[in-house]
Formats: C-alpha cells, sequence, structure tokens
C-alpha cells in the first residue's frame, strides 16, 4: 500500500477519480471531494505476526502467502492493517489474481465472504471496483454473487464504484449479475436504491457506455430526471456530452463504434424527451432541464436543442440566470448551429431578437463581445478569427431591430459597436501582426521570383546566333521556355504587389471582412502561380540543353521540381483555402429555405 498518497499500490494517482470526484456539471472548474478517497490503514505493528503475510501479499509472492496461511488459518480473516483491511482486501488492493484466487479458494463458506469487511464497511469486491481488474471482479461474485449488492461507506454498490473510477470492461460485467432491483428509482423504502441507478446512468452517459444508460432509462424512465449522489441528472449529463453526437466534430477512429454510440445517445435523448412533457414547473426545476439545455447550447449540440424542441416547444422560452434566451446564449457561445434555428422560426424569431438582458444587453451586443477562447482557437490565424467576429456581428445586426444597433447597455454603457471595437482592439493587433508577418514572408520570395525571371528572359538556354536570335528558337521546348518564363514574371509581380498592399494597409476593422483576406488570396495564388512557372522554366532549360544527349536525365528533373511545389502546396495551400472558404463560402450560418423537416419540426408552436 502506497500510504503516501493514500492510495493502493500499482494505481496511478492522477488517474483515479474518486466516488464523488467527477467533474462536475454544476461549475466549470473540478470538484474533488477528498473526504470520498478509499479509507487506507496502516499495517498494525503491533502484532509482527501478519507483518510478513502484509509483505507476502503486497510483493506478490503465491508460495509464501499459501505456506504462511498452511501454518496460521485463522489469519484468513485477520486484520492486516488500522482499519481492519485483511488479507483479500490486500490481495484484491495488490492487484495479485493469483493469490486473490488462493484466499477465496480457502474460505470454504460463501457467506463468509459477505461478512469479511474492514472497519469501514468496505467488502473486497468495493476495493476490486476501484482497481478495474474483471478476473478479480469475477472471482469474487462467482464465490458470492451477494457481493454486487452490498453497498460501501458512500453508499454505492460496486458497479456505481466501477463506472465512478471509467472501469467500462468491468461496469459491463457488473450489469450483468447485479439485480436490477438495486437500481430502481421507483423503490419508496430506500432511496439509495435511485441514487445508485441516477449515478450509474450519469457515469455511463459520460463515460460513452450509451447501452447501459439507455437499457436503464428504458426499464426506469424516472432515471431519466433522478438526481444522483453528486446532484446530477442524465438530461445534465447527456448537455455536457457534445461527442456523443455527429453534429459536433471529433476525430474518426472506429466507425462502427462511433455510429453506434450516436444512435444509442440519439435513443437516450429520445427517452429523456418523452418524460419532459409530463413534468410541471417545479419537476423541470429538480430535473435540471433549464440547466441542461443551456449546457446544450455552450457545448453545441444542435441535435440536443432540436429533439428538445420537438417534444417541448415553449424550450425556446426558457431563459437563464442573465435573461437570456437559447438564441441569445447560441451568440454569446459563439454555436452557429444552434443560432442558424432561428431562421426557421417565422415571426417568432423576430420576438426572440429583440429581447435584452437583465443588464440591457440586446442580441447585437453579445456579438459584440469577443468569443470564448474555446471558440475562437478553432480558427487558424488571428486576421481570420477577427473576420468570423465580424461575419457574426454583421449577420446579428441584420436581425435586430434598427433602433437596437444603437441600444446602449448599463454596464459599460455603449453602443453594440463601440462594445465590438473595445473588445476587439487586442484581435485586430494581432490580426495585423499575423497578415504582415505573412506579408512580409512572401514579398521577399515574390520579389527573389522576379529577378530571377526577369533576368533569365535575356540568358535564354543555348544563346544566340550571329544575327541576334536565339539559337533554339524553333523548338518546341523553347517556346515552353519563354511562355512559363512570362507566366512566373507576371504573376510574381502581381504577387508582390498584393504583399505590399497588405503591408501599406490601413487595417480598419471592416478591412478584415474582404479586402484583407482578397489580397492574401491573390498573393499568395499568384505566388504559387509563380513557383510552379518557375520550376517548368528550370526544367526546360535543363531539357533544352542535356535531355537530347542524356535523355534519362529529364525524368530525374521532373520529380525532382514537383517535390518544392508538393511541400508549398502541403504547408500553404490549407492555408489559402481557409482563407477562400472563410471569405467567399463562409457558410457560418445555415439559412436554408423553410425545408419540409423543420416545417414539421416548429409546427407545433
Amino acid at each position: 500500500m502506497d500510504t503516501e498518497k493514500g492510495y493502493p499500490r500499482g494505481f496511478r494517482a492522477d488517474s483515479l477519480r474518486t466516488e464523488t470526484g467527477r467533474i462536475s456539471f454544476r461549475s466549470d472548474s473540478m470538484q474533488i471531494d477528498e473526504a470520498a478517497e478509499l479509507p487506507q490503514g496502516e499495517i498494525r505493528q503491533e502484532n509482527s505476526t501478519y507483518l510478513v503475510l502484509f509483505k507476502n501479499i503486497d510483493s506478490g509472492n503465491l508460495e509464501a502467502t499459501k505456506e504462511f496461511l498452511d501454518r496460521n488459518p485463522e489469519a484468513l480473516t485477520a486484520s492486516l492493517t488500522s482499519n481492519g483491511d485483511t488479507p483479500i482486501h490486500k490481495a484484491v488492493l495488490s492487484g495479485h489474481i493469483k493469490i486473490v484466487e488462493e484466499i477465496i479458494r480457502r474460505i470454504h463458506d460463501p457467506k463468509q465472504v459477505l461478512k469479511i469487511k474492514n472497519d469501514n464497511g468496505y467488502t473486497a469486491l468495493s476495493y476490486a471496483a476501484t482497481g478495474g481488474i474483471v478476473r478479480i471482479a469475477e472471482c469474487l461474485v462467482n464465490r458470492c454473487p451477494g457481493l454486487v449488492s452490498v453497498r460501501n461507506a458512500k453508499e454505492h454498490i460496486p458497479i456505481v464504484v466501477a463506472s465512478l473510477y471509467g472501469h467500462k470492461h468491468l461496469v459491463e460485467y457488473l450489469y450483468n449479475h447485479t439485480p436490477l432491483s438495486d437500481l430502481d428509482p421507483c423503490d419508496d423504502s430506500d432511496e439509495h436504491k435511485g441514487k445508485n441507478g441516477a449515478m450509474l446512468v450519469t457515469n455511463c452517459i459520460v463515460d460513452g457506455l450509451y447501452g447501459i444508460a439507455l437499457d436503464l432509462i428504458q426499464r426506469y424512465p424516472k432515471l431519466a430526471y433522478t438526481r444522483d449522489s453528486d446532484n446530477d441528472t442524465a438530461i445534465i449529463a447527456l448537455a455536457q456530452t457534445p461527442h456523443a453526437f455527429p453534429s459536433v466534430p471529433h476525430i474518426i477512429r472506429r466507425v462502427y463504434k462511433l455510429k453506434l454510440g450516436h444512435a444509442q445517445a440519439k435513443e437516450i435523448l429520445d427517452c429523456i424527451c418523452q418524460e419532459i412533457p409530463k413534468f410541471d414547473a417545479a419537476q423541470q426545476k429538480n430535473a435540471g432541464l433549464n440547466q441542461a439545455l443551456f449546457k446544450a447550447v455552450e457545448n453545441g449540440i444542435v441535435e440536443y436543442i432540436e429533439e428538445m424542441m420537438r417534444h417541448y416547444p415553449d424550450i425556446v422560452w426558457f431563459k437563464d440566470s442573465c435573461g437570456l434566451n437559447i438564441f441569445f446564449y447560441a451568440v454569446s457561445q459563439r454555436q452557429e448551429k444552434i443560432f442558424s434555428l432561428i431562421y426557421n422560426m417565422g415571426a417568432k424569431k423576430n420576438i426572440l431578437a429583440t429581447n435584452w438582458d437583465k443588464f440591457h444587453n440586446n442580441m447585437l451586443h453579445h456579438a459584440a463581445y469577443r468569443a470564448p477562447a474555446s471558440r475562437l482557437n478553432l480558427i487558424p490565424g488571428a486576421a481570420l478569427q477577427m473576420q468570423r467576429e465580424l461575419q457574426w456581428f454583421k449577420e446579428v445586426e441584420r436581425l435586430v431591430q434598427p433602433k437596437h444597433r444603437k441600444m446602449v447597455n448599463l454596464k459599460q454603457k455603449k453602443t453594440p459597436k463601440a462594445l465590438f471595437t473595445d473588445q476587439h482592439k487586442d484581435l485586430v493587433e494581432q490580426g495585423e501582426k499575423w497578415m504582415k508577418e505573412t506579408a512580409a514572408s512572401c514579398t521577399v520570395v515574390a520579389a527573389l521570383i522576379t529577378t530571377m525571371m526577369f533576368s533569365s528572359a535575356f540568358t535564354v538556354p543555348g544563346g544566340y546566333r550571329s544575327d541576334g536570335m536565339p539559337l533554339y528558337i524553333h523548338k518546341h521546348m523553347f517556346k515552353i521556355f519563354l511562355i512559363s518564363d512570362a507566366i512566373s514574371l507576371f504573376t510574381s509581380c502581381m504577387s508582390l504587389l498584393m504583399f505590399l498592399g497588405i503591408l501599406k494597409s490601413r487595417y480598419r476593422e471592416e478591412d478584415f471582412l474582404r479586402s484583407l483576406p482578397t489580397k492574401l488570396i491573390v498573393g499568395l495564388f499568384s505566388l504559387f502561380l509563380s513557383m510552379a512557372t518557375m520550376m517548368v522554366t528550370f526544367v526546360v532549360t535543363l531539357m533544352t540543353l542535356v535531355g537530347e544527349k542524356i535523355s534519362w536525365v529529364s525524368a530525374q528533373f521532373m520529380f525532382l521540381a514537383v517535390i518544392p511545389l508538393g511541400m508549398f502546396v502541403v504547408l500553404q495551400f490549407p492555408v489559402l483555402l481557409e482563407i477562400f472558404c472563410s471569405t467567399y463560402f463562409p457558410r457560418v450560418f445555415d439559412k436554408p429555405p423553410q425545408s419540409r423537416r423543420m416545417f414539421k419540426l416548429f409546427s407545433r408552436f
């Protein structure tokens, strides 16, 4: 036992979650209940006889443990530590499967296993649930199935403990051996059953065990809104799990498993939403519906909001503590997919868009505030970030009433436009720096290409004849040389002019919307074209001089010429494409015509 940290030997302290130590859904910080750590004990120094057994179990010495227990059978149930841990407790904590199997084999009466608890009431299976070794749990459950229903000091049964520590395989095993009556929220005689059921559901949702959560909610619909020991509900947990839905981008590794998880999460959401229309105001508050709704908006789970609207359309009028409805909150959190739902609400969008919060911030004020860092950092480059902020502001400006564009808020005493300027001063400076550094580096390259291509036009391959005409003027390769040289010279000059224009720009806020990105697009594209034609010019020159005599060299020239062009494409083309799409095809807001799907979605209003 690692007594310095208080964790069992072999566990990583930085990966453990205490029994009520999950990340809380009620705040942005990690809430850790230190009192929930497993009660560890020191070795009983007054009984040196058991010190040998303690060390043998801890080190995994199976033969020495057998010999000791053969000589001292009473030690099988003796307390080895100050908090009453027995050999089976110690073997489970140490993670030695063979020793666990040996000790269990020596306990002849299965009912005796139920009685072996330490001073804090923990059974061996409670400890096994924290370690996550399925084979140890199987050994204990096979010997004494009743262990799955024995609660620990926190009133949690083993499967709940395993889910708290994120041991998915152990949770799946224990779910098949735990009586569902231990998780029944409808049993009024024992409130801890409902707490355990709710805790298991929320933990399974967070850890991606949607199949178990779905099965429990289908069996006991009340678990959709029952508060667990951490005061969370399934409604809140699902709103805090954006990776459960396909609308939230994430890395796809196992496609089948991912799609199955999405389907199961959708079914869980459907089960939850079927219960919502039955709630009165008190039940809505107790279930955390309002909290869950705004968490879903914050995480950009558009499926969550759509499904909620389909079952309970009145949620569009819900407000948070600051007086924001979900569309105001979507603006402040820069969740464009959720905000775009407002376009399909007919005249109601005008009412929702022309409200204001308790600080007299209207929707345009919220668009004027700087976006959360978590959303802004998804966009590469400060200039593109500024462009996206302007796109948000301009779009919301079209939606609000003209009078609201000049409305002054209470806190800063500013109009939306003045607030936008104040909030984005730093971003404008960063965008200017990013643009100038990009333009400066590209200007050097463009200038070098211009110089080389200009000089190469007067030093043609093969030289000149006595009459002043190029020696290879009648060859097709020479014509390609002239054309590529001219294109490279002209495009490098164009690129140079564009980058100089960027360096000399005034850098007003509005310039980041179209003017500066357009100059950068033209500059980068023409620079790429000039580099490509420059390499063509170089290869044609070499092929003209030596291609006929050494034919195998030509292929190598072509191959080597592709390498720098490929590097330029890999390094710069993604940036160019990002700038082009964000400028001319932003698609930030989804404003389709009234489609059948969305008409059906809001026809219940």
